[in-house]
């Protein structure tokens, strides 16, 4: 069974998790991974989620404050054993309900071409894509997304 906890970017276990996605961002964006780690950094987030399958820690996700209209959805993550289960969806969907809670009208995210896993989930679940914003403008291996609460 799954359950999602709302927490903070404090929890142990959302801290253990993103210790994971850093080390798999790290391989696979090769040189890009210094340029992103440091806009990947947790003191801005306040709106974390945990998903425990059995009492066990497997994914996780973040909303941050973006602009007064929009929240962007950061660190999501689901433990390599548990893809495929439905997670991903499961902790997205509560993103962004608690965005609309939060009234928030619109989602934004930036995932990296080599991500086929989070561009088919995003796309999926109806994000569209968006021109590079912020500090991704000039990252040409960024891809962008927006949806509209």
């Amino acid at each position: 069974m799954i359950s999602i906890q709302r927490t903070t970017a404090t929890n142990n276990d959302f801290v253990a998790l993103i210790k994971r996605l850093d080390e798999d961002i790290k391989v696979r964006d090769g040189e890009e991974h210094l340029f992103h780690a440091q806009y990947n950094k947790t003191d801005h987030i306040h709106h974390v989620l945990v998903a425990y399958k059995n009492k066990t820690a497997v994914g996780c996700g973040a909303i941050k404050h973006f602009d007064d209209q929009t929240a962007e959805v950061k660190r999501m993550f689901v433990s390599p054993q548990c893809r495929g289960e439905g997670i991903a969806t499961k902790i997205l969907n509560e993103l962004e309900l608690w965005a609309r809670e939060l009234n928030y009208k619109n989602t934004i995210l930036e995932t990296g071409v080599k991500y086929h896993e989070a561009l088919a989930l995003y796309q999926k679940h109806g994000y569209s894509p968006i021109p590079r914003y912020g500090q991704y403008e000039q990252v040409l291996s960024s891809r962008c997304f927006k949806k509209s609460l």
